[in-house]
Parts: C-alpha cells; structure tokens; sequence
C-alpha cells in the first residue's frame, strides 16, 4: 500500500506501522525532518525523488513531498474493537458507515472519530470505499489508530452488536431530535451513503432514528460533517 503525506506518515512510524521505503521530495533533503529521524532509527531506506516522481508513485499531486511504501492496512475484528472498549474501561462506542463511497468522506470521517475516541469503525465488504491511499491522506494521520472492521452484512452485524448492550440508531432526517436523545451508554451511530442515505433494513434494525435540526433552506449535510455533529454529541453527553 502508498500512503503519502506527512502527518499520515508520520502517525504511521509512531504507530510502528510496517514501512519499507519513503520517498521524499529532493528540496527537502536536510535529512534533519522528524521523518527522516524516525526512519533512520527504523531503518527504512529513504529515497529522494522531485514532485513529479512523487506524484507517479503516489498518483496524486497533492503529497506534500512525503510518499511511503508500506504494508497493506490490516482490518480488525468487531471482537476487537469491543475487547479495547472495556480495556479502557469505557462503554462501548462504534460508527456504522452503510455505503459511504467518496474515499474523501470515508477519511474524514475516521478523522472526526479517532480525535471523537470511536473505539472503531464498521464498513461493509461491498459497495463501498475500501482503505486506499486517498483515505489514508485525507484522515491525516488518524488511520493509523484507528480500529476499523470490514463485514459481510450491516444489519447483521448490528443485531450482534444489539446482543452486546449496544443501543444503535440511524443518523437520518425523520427522527428524534439529536439533542433531546440519550446517547450514553454502549452505543452504534450508522451513517448513510452519500446518494442514498441508510437503507431501509438497516434502518429496521436500528433501535431509533436521530435527527439534527435544520435551520436553513438545505435539508442535508454531507455524511463526513453529518458523522461529526452525530459523535460529538455523544461526546458531549458521554463526558
């Protein structure tokens, strides 16, 4: 897998992530940046490379002259994202992504629950953003630390979740308002894809829907920003 851009590599090297080679823009050459420490101590081989060699490795431009090769991201089990909860000694706390397609939400979206503390991520095998390179960069970093599971079926998954104690409710228009519902608690929050919102079982499955209020003329929020009101939130409740 190429990851590319500093901060997403750099919480890749704190994370002990395995890297096998990094590819730095030539200008930055002083061999003094914090990368280039942590590589020599890990001894990863660095190469220096211009910008338009970065951006055929990585295939994008905007890489901010830091590109690394490293092993391919490792999902978890939901066993594990529940077992570090209680290693916490927190009530179990997940986000539910049904669809979300745009790598761009899909790395914002990780963003917005590491610095929320999600103990992690579902996302199903089909019909949706895998982790790639694009998400990678636009998490900034919060990929590397964040628990992120990979399933067959949403719904159910949530009826194993529901047999854990975890309450779960759909983040859709229609629902209880956001601010007048318990979101203590062992507790799931699903997102919708970005055309076509949370399915219709899945939302069965649910134990209630949460709404935000709207005050202007648009109805919607895109599903990164939607994820980020949604979880703190319950960040907010929670503390």
């Amino acid at each position: 897998m190429i990851i590319y851009g500093k901060n997403a590599i750099l919480e890749s090297l704190r994370a002990n992530k395995a890297i096998y080679k990094i590819f730095i823009l030539d200008r930055y050459a002083d061999k003094s940046g914090e990368i280039e420490i942590f590589a020599k101590r890990k001894n990863i081989k660095l190469q220096y490379c211009s910008r338009d060699e970065l951006s055929r490795i990585c295939g994008d431009e905007h890489h901010q002259g830091f590109v690394a090769e490293c092993e391919d991201f490792s999902y978890c089990e939901l066993e594990d994202i529940l077992n570090f909860a209680q290693s916490k000694g927190e009530q179990p706390f997940v986000v539910i992504l049904d669809g979300i397609e745009d790598p761009h939400n899909l790395g914002s979206i990780i963003r917005v629950c590491e610095c929320a503390g999600v103990h992690g991520i579902i996302i199903p095998k089909h019909s949706a953003c895998p982790i790639n390179s694009t998400v990678a960069k636009t998490s900034a970093g919060a990929l590397s630390n964040m628990r992120v599971c990979k399933v067959t079926n949403i719904a159910q998954t949530i009826d194993k979740l529901k047999s854990f104690g975890l309450w779960i409710y759909a983040v859709e228009l229609g629902g209880q308002n956001i601010y007048q519902q318990n979101l203590t608690g062992a507790l799931g929050l699903v997102i919708g894809s970005e055309g076509d919102g949370i399915g219709q079982l899945i939302k069965k499955k649910c134990d209630g829907i949460i709404t935000m209020p709207m005050k202007g003329n648009i109805n919607s929020l895109n599903a990164s920003v939607a994820c980020g009101v949604a979880v703190f939130e319950a960040v907010r409740q929670r503390s």
